[in-house]
């Protein structure tokens, strides 16, 4: 046989091989998506807004408060740490951002911070919300700010919570594996190897993200994390995070028109957001900012320190809503 008739061969093994390896994780990926949507089942309502399902949950009674999530996260990282602690005094809504969640995102769009803030505003019109306290997480603080500069009658003020408030000059190497510039590879990857290799490394990418402090013992299920293992919510995940850059290289020379009540409250032991850059930095660009840094807490203050930043929203809110 001649050499070109051996790498023929080679050649065709090795695709072979790769296509039987990508049908067996797209097997395990489709099984293990099934399992978390029956043991975590959407526990909200839905609204369509131009082609998107959205699905929010809602408590309590009086001014309304919405809640933003943050890159791959969903409504139960505000619904299961804070609402408790603050229903008896405001409507709360806490959406899942197109494609997050439980909620869809045909196509590509909205991901950056300004579209997605745009469609927020859909949201609020969908809902017959008008000028909310807006409380943001991580890059949902990024989308808080650009609705209060975009959008500025529809916000009665901000609370950000550890939030991306400029442009990340570095990708954390565990975000590394959700930088994919192609959407054809991104839906492959997110229908194959990505859900597999969530579960497989998920004890490591929590403790980058909760870190120092430990995730909730019940965090899979009754936190809802186990949702996050299903292609779309990793697909919009992906796309989300290649969208950032754009919008983040101006927003943050716009903080200084910002009028509204805004409080900001960062852990200064955050590893996945530098808190000198993104949170310390913001006092001397916006006027009159409420800020408060927590020592020894990570990237999930919600869940760290829930009282403290129950306090924070409350007075926020006595300030929004008397104005």
């Amino acid at each position: 046989m001649s050499a070109l008739g051996i790498a023929v061969i080679v050649v065709a093994v090795v695709v072979a091989a790769a296509a039987g390896y990508l049908a067996y994780q797209a097997r395990r990926t489709r099984r293990i998506a099934r399992e978390a949507e029956t043991l975590v089942p959407p526990p909200g309502r839905f609204v369509e807004i131009d082609g998107n399902r959205i699905h929010y949950v809602e408590a309590g009674d009086g001014p309304p408060i919405l809640f933003v999530h943050g890159l791959g996260a969903s409504q139960f990282h505000f619904s299961v740490p804070l609402f408790d602690r603050l229903k008896g005094d405001f409507r709360l809504i806490a959406l899942d951002r197109p494609g997050s969640g439980y909620s869809t995102r045909p196509g590509d769009g909205p991901a950056t911070p300004c579209e997605q803030a745009a469609f927020i505003v859909r949201f609020l019109d969908a809902l017959g919300i008008d000028r909310p306290l807006v409380v943001g997480h991580s890059l949902g603080g990024a989308i808080a700010l650009a609705l209060a500069l975009d959008h500025p009658a529809r916000v009665a003020g901000l609370v950000l919570l550890s939030p991306l408030t400029r442009r990340n000059t570095a990708l954390p190497p565990e975000f590394a594996p959700l930088a994919i510039p192609s959407p054809t590879l991104r839906r492959i990857v997110a229908n194959t190897v990505a859900v597999p290799n969530a579960v497989r490394f998920g004890e490591r990418t929590l403790a980058f993200i909760f870190g120092p402090q430990e995730p909730p013992p019940d965090y899979a299920i009754a936190g809802g994390a186990i949702t996050a293992l299903r292609p779309s919510h990793i697909y919009a995940t992906s796309t989300d995070l290649m969208a950032i850059d754009g919008d983040m290289r101006h927003l943050p020379e716009r903080y200084g028109a910002l009028d509204l009540p805004v409080a900001l409250l960062f852990g200064d032991a955050d590893r996945v957001l530098d808190v000198a850059r993104h949170g310390r930095g913001m006092e001397g660009a916006v006027a009159g900012i409420d800020l408060e840094i927590v020592a020894g807490v990570g990237h999930m203050p919600q869940f760290a320190v829930p009282e403290r930043v129950a306090a924070m929203i409350r007075r926020t809110a006595a300030r929004a809503f008397a104005a």
